[in-house]
C-alpha cells in the first residue's frame, strides 16, 4: 500500500532560511531510495546517514520503493540539515509514527550513524523564520541556546533521534528551550583600557569622535607610534549591541560556522584580518557565497592595520558595502545579500620605509606618493576623520598614562549615541545631506566658511557632508549645539589630505 508523508524543514540561503517541504512517498516496487529537488552531494548522502541511524535506534528500515522530494525542486539544497526530517517522514510513511504530532512543526539537524543529533550551520537564521511562520523548531542540541534568543522562538532540543520519536509519540517530555542568561555587562569580554595607552591624545580624542557615531576613523604615523595598540582599544568604548543586533551578528556567525560565546554576546564585533586576505575572504563570495569580513564586523569594527599593505583591489571592494550596509554576491546558480554596516578603522606608515621626513626618512616624494597611492581617493573619501600618530616626545614614557579610562568613556560615548537616536532614529554617520540640514542647519557664515575650506584643501563634496556630520557628533559629546567651533576641530581630522597637500607641493 502506498503511502505519503510531509515534513517542514528549511534551506539556508545567504542569511534567508527558506521553506522546504519534504515528501516522502513509499510505493510499491523494488526496494530502493531516491533523492529528488536539486540535492547537493551532502544532501544525497543522507540515504546512508539516515538508513544507518534509523536500524542503530531500533526502527524498521522499509523495504519499498523510497522516494524523498524536496520542494521547491528549483531551490538548491546543500548540507546535512535535512536528515532528521528525512528520518522522521520516513517512520511517518512507514506507521512508525503519527503524523498529527509535526502540526506547525519544523525539523532541522543532521545524523550521526548513531542517531545522534549534530549541529548545522545556520540555526539562527532558520529560528528567526520559522518564528515569523508561528511554528515551532526542532534543532540539535548545540544550535539550540542561541537560537533561542530569538524574540518568541519555541524550540526543542532532542539529542537523538529515538529522543525525538518518544517526544512525538508521547512517551515522554521534551522542555522548550529558554536561553542561557548573559552575563553582566561588567563581566563581558574586555580589552585593553585605552588610559594605559601613553599620549596620543589627539588620537584619543579622533577615537572617542568615532566611536560616539561609528565614524570611520584612519589613523597615519610612523611605526611603533601605537596605531594598533590605539584601535584594537576601540571596542572597549563601544556601548553593547541590543538584543536585535546581537541576534543579527550571531545568525552572521552561524553562517560561517563560528559561534558566539555568552560572555561576548553583546560585545561589538571587532575584526582585523591580516593583509594577505583576498577580496573573497574580505568582502564574502565563493562559489556557495559565505559572509565575508566586512559582514563578520557588521555592527562592529573592521580593522586594517598595514592598509596600505592590502592590494588596491581589494580596498576598492569595501567602497560600495561601505555606502550602503549591504553587500550583493551575483554567482551562476545563485544571488545572495549579506549585512555589511560596519565601522572601517585604518592604519598605516605614510611611506614604503615607515618615515615621511627626519633622518629616518629614506623615500623620495615620488616614492612616498606612489605608495600612498594604493589608497585610491573614493577610498580616502569615505574616511570621516583622518589623524597622524606621531612618535612620543622624549619624556613621555616616565610619565604613565594618564586621561580617562575606557569605562569613562563608553558612557559618554553611549550618551552620545542615545542623543542622537532620539533625535533622529540613527547615528550622524547614518544621516543623508537632507536630513543634516534640517537637524543641524548651518548659518551662512558658517556654511561660507566650510565651503571654502573645502574648495583650498580640494576634497569632494561627500567630505563636505562628512565634515560637517564629525561636528556634529563632536557638539553631541559636549551636549551643545553645532557652532563653528566644532566645525575647526572637524576640520583638524584631515591629517591625509594636509599631508598629501605638503607632498604634491613639494
Amino acid at each position: 500500500m502506498e503511502k505519503l508523508a510531509i515534513i517542514n524543514s528549511r534551506a539556508s540561503v545567504g542569511l534567508d532560511a527558506p521553506l522546504v517541504t519534504i515528501e516522502v512517498h513509499l510505493g510499491n516496487g523494488l526496494p530502493a531510495f531516491t533523492l529528488v529537488g536539486l540535492p547537493e552531494a551532502s544532501v544525497r548522502e543522507a540515504r546512508e546517514r539516515v538508513r544507518s541511524a534509523l536500524l542503530t535506534c531500533g526502527f524498521d528500515f522499509p523495504a519499498a520503493r523510497i522516494t524523498v522530494n524536496l520542494a521547491p525542486a528549483d531551490l538548491p539544497k546543500e548540507g546535512g540539515r535535512f536528515d532528521v526530517a528525512i528520518a522522521v517522514g520516513i517512520l511517518v510513511a512507514s506507521g512508525q509514527l503519527p503524523e498529527h504530532p509535526l502540526h506547525n512543526l519544523e525539523l532541522l539537524g543532521e545524523l550521526a550513524l548513531s542517531g545522534e543529533i549534530r549541529h548545522i550551520p545556520g540555526a539562527i537564521s532558520a529560528a528567526i523564520a520559522t518564528t515569523a511562520a508561528q511554528h515551532k523548531l526542532v534543532l540539535p542540541e548545540p544550535d539550540a541556546s542561541a537560537a533561542a534568543r530569538v524574540e518568541n522562538a519555541r524550540i526543542y532540543a532532542p539529542t537523538s533521534l529515538s529522543e525525538l520519536v518518544a517526544w512525538l509519540h508521547g512517551q515522554q517530555s521534551l522542555p522548550l528551550i529558554q536561553p542561557h542568561p548573559l552575563p553582566e555587562q561588567s563581566t563581558l569580554q574586555q580589552v585593553g583600557d585605552l588610559r594605559d595607552v601613553i599620549g596620543q591624545n589627539g588620537a584619543k580624542r579622533a577615537l572617542l569622535i568615532a566611536a560616539a557615531a561609528r565614524h570611520n576613523l584612519l589613523m597615519l604615523g610612523p611605526p611603533g607610534t601605537g596605531k594598533t595598540m590605539l584601535a584594537s582599544r576601540l571596542a572597549g568604548i563601544l556601548p553593547p549591541l541590543t538584543s536585535q543586533q546581537a541576534i543579527d551578528v550571531a545568525a552572521i556567525y552561524s553562517l560561517s560556522d563560528r559561534e558566539r560565546a555568552l560572555n561576548i554576546w553583546q560585545n561589538p564585533p571587532f575584526r582585523s584580518p591580516h593583509h594577505s586576505a583576498s577580496a573573497v575572504a574580505l568582502v564574502g563570495g565563493g562559489s556557495k557565497p559565505r559572509p565575508g569580513e566586512i559582514s563578520l564586523a557588521h555592527h562592529g569594527v573592521l580593522f586594517l592595520d598595514e592598509m596600505a599593505e592590502f592590494p588596491r583591489t581589494v580596498l576598492d571592494a569595501l567602497r560600495q558595502p561601505l555606502e550602503s550596509g549591504q553587500v550583493h554576491i551575483s554567482r551562476a546558480m545563485s544571488q545572495v545579500s549579506f549585512p555589511a554596516d560596519f565601522q572601517l578603522i585604518g592604519a598605516f606608515n605614510p611611506s614604503p620605509s615607515g618615515y615621511y621626513q627626519g633622518s629616518q626618512a629614506r623615500s623620495n616624494v615620488d616614492q612616498i606618493l606612489r605608495y600612498l597611492s594604493r589608497l585610491s581617493g573614493p577610498l580616502l573619501d569615505r574616511f570621516d576623520l583622518s589623524v597622524e600618530v606621531t612618535t612620543l616626545p622624549t619624556g613621555s614614557l616616565s610619565q604613565g598614562p594618564s586621561g580617562q579610562s575606557s569605562k569613562e568613556l563608553r558612557q559618554q560615548v553611549y550618551q552620545a549615541h542615545q542623543r542622537q537616536i532620539s533625535r533622529q532614529g540613527c547615528l550622524n554617520s547614518q544621516l543623508s545631506g537632507g536630513q543634516l540640514r534640517d537637524i543641524a542647519p548651518l548659518n551662512n557664515p558658517d556654511a561660507t566658511f566650510l565651503e571654502q575650506t573645502i574648495s583650498q584643501l580640494g576634497l569632494s563634496i561627500r567630505a563636505y557632508h562628512r565634515i560637517w556630520k564629525v561636528a556634529l557628533t563632536i557638539a553631541d559629546l559636549a551636549q551643545q549645539p553645532l557652532t563653528r567651533a566644532h566645525l575647526v576641530e572637524a576640520l583638524g581630522y584631515r591629517a591625509m589630505d594636509r599631508l598629501l597637500s605638503r607632498l604634491t607641493r613639494a
